[in-house]
C-alpha cells in the first residue's frame, strides 16, 4: 500500500519543539510520510530565539517543486514563512498544485514572543497565500493582525472569521487558546473553543483547557495534524476535531505538571516519557 504523504513548508527549530521538526513528528505519529521545505533556520529553545536566517527564495521554491513533482503529497501545510518574498515564492509554487489541500498556519511570533514575520509580509499573505488555502488556522493575535483591529470579545472573533474567510480560504479556524476559558458541563469543567467557519455555518470545536501554560509548538502541531487528517481523507471539520484531540493528548503526556515551556510529546502512543516507567 503506498504511503500517504504531507509536505510542511516552515522554519527549522534547533530544539525540535516547533517548526518543521514538530510537523514531521506529528505526521509520523499519525501515520503520514512527511516531507519538508525549509524556509528559515533558527537557533532557539522553548524560551527564546537566539538567531534566525531566512533562506533564499529560489532555494525554498526548489525544495517545494522537487518534492511535489516527484514524491507528491495528499496535503501541504505552511508555517513560518518569514518574509514577503518567501510568501510570494511559496504561493507561486503551490498555485501549480491547486488540487492538494493546503493548511496555512499564519505564524507571526514564536511561543517565546519573538517576531517571525518581516514587515510587509501581511499584505502578501492576505493577497497571495490565503486564497490558495483550504484551511487557515490563526490564533487570536494572528487573527487580529489579519483583520487589522483588536478582537475584544466573541462577537469580534466571529466577525473576524468572516472577514478572514472573505480573503479567500475555504475554512477559517480561529483557535481558542488565547481566548477566555469557557466553563461547561455539570462539573464546570474548563475548556477552550475553536471557532470554525466555512462561509455558511459557524461551528464550535471544544477541547479541554490544559494546565501548565504555553507549550512550544502547539500551533505547528495542530495545523500539521489537520493536514495529516486531510491527507487521510477526513472532511475539514472532522480533521479539525481530530487534530484538537491529538494536540490535547500530546499536551497531557508532555513535561512536568505546571511546566510553562518545553515540547509536546508527539509519540505518546508509541513510547512513554522516562518518568512513566
Amino acid at each position: 500500500m503506498p504511503f500517504l504523504k504531507a509536505l510542511t513548508i516552515a522554519g527549522s527549530d534547533s530544539s525540535a519543539g516547533a517548526g518543521i521538526q514538530a510537523d514531521l513528528k506529528t505526521f509520523a505519529a499519525l501515520g503520514i510520510y512527511g516531507t519538508s521545505a525549509v524556509t528559515a533556520v533558527t537557533a532557539q529553545n522553548a524560551r527564546r530565539i537566539d538567531a534566525l536566517t531566512c533562506l533564499p527564495v529560489n532555494l525554498v521554491v526548489s525544495q517545494i517543486l522537487s518534492v511535489l513533482s516527484d514524491i507528491g503529497a495528499q496535503a501541504v501545510k505552511t508555517g513560518m514563512l518569514g518574509s514577503p518574498e518567501i510568501i510570494q515564492g511559496v504561493a507561486s509554487a503551490l498555485s501549480r498544485y491547486p488540487r492538494i489541500p493546503l493548511v496555512v498556519d499564519p505564524v507571526m511570533a514564536a511561543t517565546s514572543g519573538a517576531a517571525l514575520l518581516q514587515e510587509g509580509s501581511l499584505e502578501v499573505l492576505r493577497r497571495r497565500l490565503l486564497p490558495l488555502a483550504r484551511i487557515v488556522t490563526p490564533n487570536l493575535p494572528e487573527a487580529a493582525a489579519l483583520v487589522g483591529k483588536p478582537l475584544q470579545d466573541e462577537s469580534d472573533c466571529i466577525r473576524a472569521t468572516r472577514e478572514i474567510h472573505a480573503m479567500g480560504p475555504r475554512w477559517v479556524v480561529l483557535k481558542g487558546g488565547h481566548r477566555p476559558v469557557i466553563e461547561s458541563g455539570p462539573a464546570g469543567a474548563r475548556e477552550v473553543v475553536d471557532l470554525v467557519y466555512d462561509g455558511r455555518e459557524l461551528h464550535r470545536v471544544s477541547g479541554p483547557y490544559l494546565q501548565g501554560g504555553p507549550k512550544q509548538g502547539t500551533g505547528c502541531t495542530f495545523s500539521a495534524a489537520i493536514a495529516a487528517f486531510l491527507a487521510k481523507g477526513r472532511s475539514e471539520l472532522e480533521a479539525v476535531r481530530a487534530a484538537r484531540e491529538y494536540l490535547s493528548r500530546a499536551w497531557r503526556h508532555s513535561g512536568e505538571p505546571g511546566q510553562t515551556a518545553g515540547p509536546l510529546h508527539h509519540f505518546y502512543e508509541f513510547w512513554p516519557k522516562s518518568d512513566d516507567g
